[in-house]
């Protein structure tokens, strides 16, 4: 037997507060043959058609029942469980858990048609000026308000009928001529119109989303006219009609930067910031120093502040004078830096000077300020991305080829810079995106999400139709290299030393052990001397690193090309300056602590022609660095994250190279080169988790986990030259 309950509403009932619920029965195997209880306990199974132990299968059936809603074990209490009545309060907890607690345990609930069930509610976004897209949406007077909005069959109540709902003692209440029955949430929000006033970014998230959080739970939103145009405008910027280049710059514009121009000038129009995410090389520069240009002519008033790495400085400062002559240029960066006089153009300063002057930069009236390669302050909580926020300005633009390099907080980092708050917290964030995003549990989800960040990230790639077809093509090889027999006792010996340190040490020292041993074994299979710390080393017979490095070198300086050589350790690319000056090869080595005007004179020098062997460290050159001379790029040991390493790629390929670009990526075989490179090949398109957060993610497998990822495998071993430098045999 199964029961289900039906209600009854009389009008005399209804009057008084109350309706009744009836107790039915039916064969759980026909659902067709049915009764009230009252016929199965008063008459024969003549009439009701059920075997003699159906009483007693209803009887089990009712205190089932009973556990998921309470109230129903009155039902028990009575001679025959025919019927009960319920008040007010017990109306309200059936409509707010009863029902839905019954219906999981498939027990159906029949209503009446002459109680309506039908009101649904929905916020409205209502702005305190209607006059949005004039004044700008992110004025310091802007207001917003959610308000709750009831329906009934899909008409808006009036306000009569909302008073009516709100001044109701029961759920039971007439509306239209006909009951209707609402829960306690419903007259809530009748009772309070108001959810709570907003900042203009929360209210444009819900525009954009269509849906807003309310206690922990979402509700559709709906906006009026003003919002809607907004909503509209925003949707639409990229693709909008290009503005006219600026007067004042000295320069064709591709069509796509015209149209990223356009773009950033609809956005920060209207007082929102925006992320500009071409990639490396197709002129995010020229591309805003056009924007501050049309803003002038706007009479927008007002310098643009741009904050970049140390090594950027120099490009834009080349840059604005070349494409913009005229506008005023000063590096604020440097003893005796100074803003006195400063009336507009352009100030150019560093991240690391914007942290330690953020109190004299906060003081000027900026009209915009730019985060270029915008990935360093994607950690909201560094002290560099805090000194960020506190810099004012009429509109906020970053720059970045990689937007997200590792997980979606990234991403939330730069907008919520850009834009305050249209992600939320970043807490409230990781909860209502990002996890469930990267976790694939809903797709409609995603949709929302790009719904709301696409307005305000404008991303192109060099592959995309029309966008740079005058690229030339760019070849990529991995190029499969075996240990020489120094480097396979070194690297065996490393992790079998260092796996019985690990596996008996407690968590934190585990921590650097494991760090420890992965820095060990990229030193060895880079080269001998480096893991060594071998300060005049022999370096040729000890790695096939280096005498692939020699080849290419040799073949590219024959052909009158240019070589880019990235490493991540400083150590070795000393190493390999050292060795390829010996060799005669013009070399220069720029890293970390290379002073800004010498990097400026290193890619001078490398441009010209004057060196055709560029050695750089992959923190230091990794970003903003023009380097189009080049038509071959090393990579001579693998990063980590492979957005890094196509940043790096991008000095080269990037507009303005007009020779095919050859990449060569160094690996060696059965090594933990190896199984990082089979990684990155399949986390290419998101390089998360474990790539994104690279080394420190690897300290966290366990020991086998750990020794499958670092033991050399010796069958992936090759066969290899002569003198000594042989691969270990299967």
């Amino acid at each position: 037997m199964r029961i289900a309950l039906r209600v009854e509403a009389p009008e005399e009932e209804l009057l008084a507060g109350a309706v009744t619920l009836v107790l039915q029965v039916h064969d759980a195997h026909n659902p067709l043959h049915v009764a009230d209880a009252a016929v199965l306990f008063t008459d024969g199974s003549a009439v009701h058609g059920f075997g003699e132990r159906a009483q007693v299968h209803t009887g089990v059936a009712l205190r089932e029942a009973a556990t998921a809603w309470p109230p129903l074990e009155r039902f028990a209490e009575l001679r025959v469980p025919d019927r009960i009545t319920l008040d007010t309060d017990e109306i309200l907890d059936f409509l707010d858990n009863g029902v839905t607690a019954l219906t999981e345990r498939g027990i159906d609930v029949h209503w009446p048609r002459s109680l309506n069930r039908d009101v649904t509610s929905r916020a409205v976004l209502r702005p305190g000026k209607e006059d949005l897209l004039e004044e700008g949406l992110f004025g310091p007077d802007s207001l917003f308000s959610f308000n709750w909005q009831l329906a009934l069959h899909g008409d808006v109540l009036t306000d009569a009928e909302m008073d009516a709902l709100a001044e109701a003692a029961a759920p039971l209440v007439k509306l239209r001529d006909q009951w209707v029955v609402v829960d306690s949430a419903t007259l809530k929000r009748a009772r309070k119109r108001m959810i709570r006033t907003v900042k203009p970014s929360q209210a444009l998230a819900a525009t954009l989303t269509g849906v807003v959080q309310v206690d922990d739970t979402e509700a559709e939103v709906i906006v009026g006219a003003s919002l809607e145009k907004v909503r509209e405008r925003l949707r639409g910027a990229a693709a909008s009609e290009p503005l006219p280049v600026p007067v004042g710059l000295q320069a064709e514009l591709r069509d796509y930067q015209r149209h990223g121009m356009t773009w950033l000038a609809e956005l920060t129009g209207m007082g929102l910031g925006a992320c500009l995410a071409d990639d490396m090389g197709l002129g995010k520069t020229i591309t805003l120093i056009a924007l501050h240009l049309h803003r002038q002519e706007r009479a927008t008033g007002g310098p643009t502040l741009v904050v970049c790495p140390a090594s950027l400085l120099g490009n834009w400062e080349a840059e604005v004078r070349r494409f913009a002559p005229g506008v005023e240029t000063r590096r604020f960066h440097g003893p005796g830096r100074s803003l006195e006089g400063l009336a507009g153009g352009f100030v150019l300063t560093t991240y690391q000077t914007m942290r330690n002057d953020t109190e004299t930069l906060a003081q000027v009236s900026w009209d915009l300020v730019v985060a270029d390669e915008a990935q360093h302050v994607k950690n909201a909580q560094s002290g560099t991305a805090r000194a960020l926020r506190k810099v004012p300005s009429r509109a906020r633009v970053a720059l970045t080829g990689t937007p997200v390099e590792n997980n979606l907080t990234e991403l939330w980092a730069i907008l919520d810079w850009a834009t305050p708050g249209l992600l939320g917290s970043r807490q409230a964030f990781r909860k209502v995106w990002a996890a469930p995003i990267e976790a694939g549990v809903d797709p409609a989800l995603n949709r929302r999400f790009a719904d709301l960040v696409q307005p305000f990230l404008l991303r192109r790639r060099k592959s995309d139709p029309g966008i740079a077809p005058e690229l030339p093509p760019k070849t990529e090889t991995d190029h499969l290299l075996s240990l020489g027999r120094e480097q396979v006792v070194l690297y065996e010996t490393l992790v079998r030393t260092s796996m019985e340190r690990i596996e008996q040490a407690d968590e934190e020292a585990r921590r650097g052990l494991v760090l420890a041993l992965l820095t060990g074994l990229k030193q060895i299979c880079n080269h001998p001397a480096h893991y060594l710390k071998q300060a005049d080393p022999r370096m040729r017979g000890r790695s096939e690193k280096v005498e692939l490095l020699d080849e290419l070198i040799d073949t590219v300086v024959r052909e009158d090309g240019a070589m880019l050589v990235f490493t991540q350790y400083v150590a070795m690319a000393r190493l390999l300056e050292r060795h390829l000056t010996a060799l005669g090869v013009p070399v220069q080595l720029l890293h970390g602590g290379t002073p800004v005007p010498e990097r400026e004179r290193m890619v001078a020098h490398f441009q010209s022609g004057e060196v055709p062997v560029f050695l750089l460290s992959l923190k230091a050159g990794g970003t903003g660095l023009n380097l189009t001379r080049a038509d071959h790029v090393v990579h001579f040991d693998r990063w980590w994250n492979p957005a890094v390493e196509d940043q790096a790629t991008d000095r080269a390929y990037r507009i303005g190279q007009t020779k095919p670009v050859q990449v060569h990526r160094m690996i060696t075989q059965g090594t933990v080169e190896e199984r990082i490179a089979e990684l990155l090949t399949r986390k290419r398109s998101l390089a998360d988790s474990v790539l994104g957060r690279g080394e420190v993610a690897l300290t966290e497998l366990s020991d086998s986990e750990l020794m499958d990822l670092v033991q050399l495998r010796r069958d992936d071993a090759r066969r290899y030259g002569d003198d000594g430098n042989q691969g270990v045999a299967p």
